[in-house]
């Protein structure tokens, strides 16, 4: 793969790879709260392996400075305009795992213990951050071509560049926007954004910024970005209809010409069964003895009381209506039923909090959950359970499937988004875990019924556990994607 894209640099004239800067306002293993950081953080380690030297420019949040302080490198300070204020960028160096982050510095805005700060405040908090990545990139020891944003905190970049960096250097940059989830969108009164930007009252209409009378960053960024990315091929076509496309999807079939989808992936250094310290005893796809003392591990820790033959079912998600918890909540009595224990890791909705809590005295030692996050005790739960549901509403990929498979816990999962792109309905001999199509609680008993069927023949369950475990969804497969679409752009 290598040589086939140097050949066609060569042809092209160059005798490089593109240079890229990923801009993102959270990235692992420095911050972190969903799925967008892992790719932040694990993209660069693949394009490495293609000759792309790709680094990432991230705030220097708060978590950051207290795992990495005095690890850094001074790179350079200034300050920017923030609509009447000056406000001051400092940019760091830091070099972690072998990738390069330029982390953006300033107390005011990345000090807080939440990396968003919610509301019109996060709107200033992100404008301050798409302002400074942009005025640091000339004092940057690297001269990107691409500037690959990513979701609404970074899709004003693009209008930006082409708008009041025209002519400069920042101007020659080529942009990506991808898209990780299109119900966010960075929506706030015209007024207050321009103040904060500068931005001409000229692109207040609707084939820029407008939107239903407020302005909409990740709308401008669709509009004047170069090409347009989503997290998996289905979700790329989902938000071209009503039910996904969060009111954009008007939008999204005019710029359907430079959209494409690409499906995630996942570090697999980081998420390793045979080398995970978090998991207790290890394990592979041809020797899968460990995987029956993690079961056994994780019975102990979460306090489940139940025979080694009884199918565990988790979850380890944000409880909302995205994730499909009110189907799990109507579903879980019957999963109980049928004779499977449930185990949850997660928090979200009060309402879904307090059912679960409902659940578990209902049903002792068969129904546990740990409310909050904890990453250790998140693996082990892949490590030790049979099956791993996802029924969502909508998924624009999902990680926690490609994990689960990982770990050999075998997914159960609605037909939307990245899960469909990932999961194949097992049926008897191929595929990787179970599949429902309708968005309702008969679909979802209906996959369940079918995962604790095969997990009661053992001449099956194995298979499929090796079948999942073996599946690729290394970043190589993404980047290799990636870099062709940065070839298309440069």
């Amino acid at each position: 793969m290598i040589r086939k894209h140097q050949l066609v640099l060569k042809d092209k004239g160059r005798t490089a790879m593109p240079q890229v800067l990923i801009a993102s306002s959270e990235a692992s293993p420095l911050s972190k709260t969903g799925g967008l950081a892992d790719v932040a953080g694990a993209l660069p380690k693949s394009f490495a392996k293609l000759g792309i030297d790709a680094r990432v420019i991230t705030p220097y949040h708060k978590v950051v400075k207290q795992k990495y302080f005095g690890k850094t490198e001074h790179i350079c300070d200034f300050t920017v305009s923030l609509g009447w204020r000056q406000q001051y960028v400092g940019v760091e160096k830091l070099v972690v795992d072998g990738v390069t982050f330029y982390l953006i510095d300033n107390e005011y805005y990345f000090n807080g213990d939440s990396l968003y700060m919610g509301g019109d405040a996060e709107i200033e908090q992100y404008a301050y951050f798409s302002r400074a990545v942009l005025e640091a990139i000339p004092y940057l020891d690297f001269a990107p071509e691409i500037l690959h944003c990513n979701d609404w905190q970074c899709a004003i970049m693009p209008m930006l560049i082409k708008t009041q960096y025209a002519g400069k250097a920042q101007g020659e940059l080529k942009t990506l926007l991808t898209i990780h989830n299109m119900a966010f969108q960075g929506i706030t009164d015209f007024g207050y954004l321009s103040s904060l930007l500068g931005i001409d009252p000229q692109y207040m209409h609707m084939d820029c910024l407008e939107f239903y009378g407020a302005a909409n960053m990740m709308k401008g960024g669709l509009f004047f970005a170069d090409r347009i990315n989503t997290v998996s091929p289905t979700y790329a076509q989902e938000l071209r209809t009503p039910q996904f496309g969060a009111k954009l999807e008007g939008v999204m079939d005019q710029v359907a010409y430079k959209l494409s989808g690409i499906i995630n992936g996942l570090d697999y250094k980081v998420f390793n069964p045979w080398s995970d310290p978090t998991v207790p005893y290890r394990y592979s796809a041809g020797r899968l003895s460990g995987k029956a003392k993690c079961k056994k591990a994780l019975c102990e820790t979460m306090g489940l009381e139940i025979s080694e033959d009884t199918p565990i079912i988790a979850m380890v998600t944000r409880m909302t209506d995205q994730k499909g918890f009110d189907l799990v909540i109507q579903a879980l009595e019957k999963i109980v039923e049928m004779g499977a224990a449930f185990v949850l890791l997660g928090s979200g909705d009060a309402r879904y909090e307090s059912a679960m809590r409902e659940a578990e005295i209902r049903h002792k030692g068969s129904v546990v959950s740990y409310i909050g996050y904890n990453a250790e005790l998140a693996n082990k739960i892949y490590a030790g359970s049979d099956f791993y549901l996802m029924p969502s509403l909508f998924e624009p990929c999902g990680l926690s499937q490609m994990i689960a498979m990982r770990y050999g816990s075998i997914p159960v999962v609605r037909a939307t988004g990245g899960l469909k792109d990932t999961v194949s309905h097992f049926d008897g001999k191929n595929g990787t875990g179970f599949v429902f199509e309708d968005y309702d609680v008969n679909g979802l008993l209906w996959a369940v019924g079918q995962a604790v069927e095969v997990y009661k023949n053992k001449e099956q369950m194995a298979p499929l556990v090796q079948n999942a475990m073996r599946t690729d969804y290394s970043f190589a497969g993404s980047a290799e994607t990636y870099a062709d679409l940065y070839l298309e752009m440069i």
